[in-house]
């Protein structure tokens, strides 16, 4: 049986074939209706929130001095790099009139690091984090009507980061390849938590602002359903559970998000915790988004995963989602043994939708000669 965090993946119709042919941006995943300022206002009947709320709802100042840490925390930079400082000037010019892909292409991962590059390159701490590079967050469920988010980068867990008792828990949570989920982003990334844009131009960066606002509230949405489900929602309230980069060839913002919970009720607010220029005071703070990123990943990501496993871990058993199939119903003789034993459990049988021809009450046979 699915759990209501999953949805049988839709397969597009020949129409919408049609469509994605036409508008490249919505085939690559990125909705048309982003560009526009209106499409703030179609955030915010999301529950999604671009400004700010009443200085008592804004992120918890437990959570300004974890950015704050991250940013003060000394971290190696990379050598020989275009942000050395013969090459830093030259590299800059040259691509300040150039399209994205130049961009990421020249200076991304010097803004935003790969956590996969990293742990190849020894921090193996990271090897259970995941990256995805201009990929469909095609397992996800969107908050706002349209494609599903796409960023130019983004960051989550491996299933590695969890036990197997772990995994066969949010199992049913999860649900199987032909399923979309509120608590992964692919097949292979759980729990996004970083989410990054490139644009070129001010304008274009507000743009990237809400494509990252979108995705990092789905992001940080992962977290909240899960703690929905064993009722530990409030203890999100205010706490920074995704970060986002939007930047071009110069500028970089860097914002936490984080849930406001009223009961029932979810909305999603962003903090900005640095807008800085790499090329102000010759390049004085070229590197301090990189030094953020990977605090993200050694300092907010234990305690994140962390969080995550201590709700996964009070999740009911796999059993709990289990319809047996016609030819494992109990007769009314051995109701007393089954009732004895454990249900095996596979994914795909959790996932299972219950049927009427799957299933059937037990009839017990009437006592007397005719029963004979």
């Amino acid at each position: 049986m699915s759990h209501w965090l999953t949805r049988k993946r839709s397969t597009p119709s020949l129409s919408n074939k049609q469509s994605e042919t036409i508008n490249g941006s919505f085939r690559e995943g990125k909705s048309p209706a982003v560009t526009s300022r209106h499409y703030e206002q179609l955030l915010a009947s999301a529950g999604i929130y671009m400004g700010q709320p009443e200085p008592h709802l804004r992120l918890t100042d437990a959570g300004k001095v974890l950015c704050q840490k991250m940013f003060n925390t000394e971290q190696p930079i990379p050598k020989d790099s275009l942000f050395e400082d013969d090459l830093f000037e030259s590299t800059c010019e040259d691509i300040a009139n150039r399209n994205e892909a130049r961009v990421i292409q020249d200076i991304g991962r010097l803004i935003v690091p790969s956590p996969e590059e990293l742990a190849r390159r020894g921090a193996t701490h990271l090897k259970n984090l995941i990256e995805n590079v201009n990929e469909r967050w095609i397992k996800s469920i969107p908050l706002v009507n349209g494609p599903c988010p796409q960023p130019d980068f983004s960051a989550g867990l491996k299933s590695t980061a969890f036990t197997r008792d772990q995994l066969q828990k949010l199992g049913p949570y999860v649900g199987g390849w032909q399923t979309t989920s509120r608590l992964a982003a692919t097949n292979e990334m759980y729990f996004p938590f970083l989410t990054s844009e490139v644009k070129c131009g001010n304008e274009a960066l507000r743009i990237a602002d809400r494509q990252n606002a979108h995705s990092a509230s789905v992001a940080a949405n992962a977290v909240v359903e899960l703690y929905k489900a064993v009722s530990r929602q409030d203890e999100l309230h205010r706490e920074v559970l995704a970060f986002s980069v939007s930047h071009d060839h110069d500028i970089v913002k860097i914002y936490g998000h984080y849930p406001l919970i009223n009961g029932k009720d979810t909305s999603f607010y962003r903090y900005l915790i640095r807008h800085l220029s790499i090329t102000y005071q010759d390049g004085k703070d070229k590197w301090t988004a990189y030094k953020f990123t990977r605090n993200v990943y050694s300092t907010f990501v234990p305690l994140h995963l962390k969080r995550i496993q201590a709700a996964v871990d009070q999740l009911p058993g796999p059993e709990a989602f289990l319809v047996k199939p016609l030819s494992q119903q109990p007769n009314a003789e051995s109701v007393e043994n089954d009732n004895q034993s454990t249900p095996s459990y596979s994914q795909e049988s959790a996932v299972r939708l219950p049927s009427s021809k799957t299933t059937e009450p037990v009839v017990k046979k009437p006592k007397g000669k005719s029963a004979r």
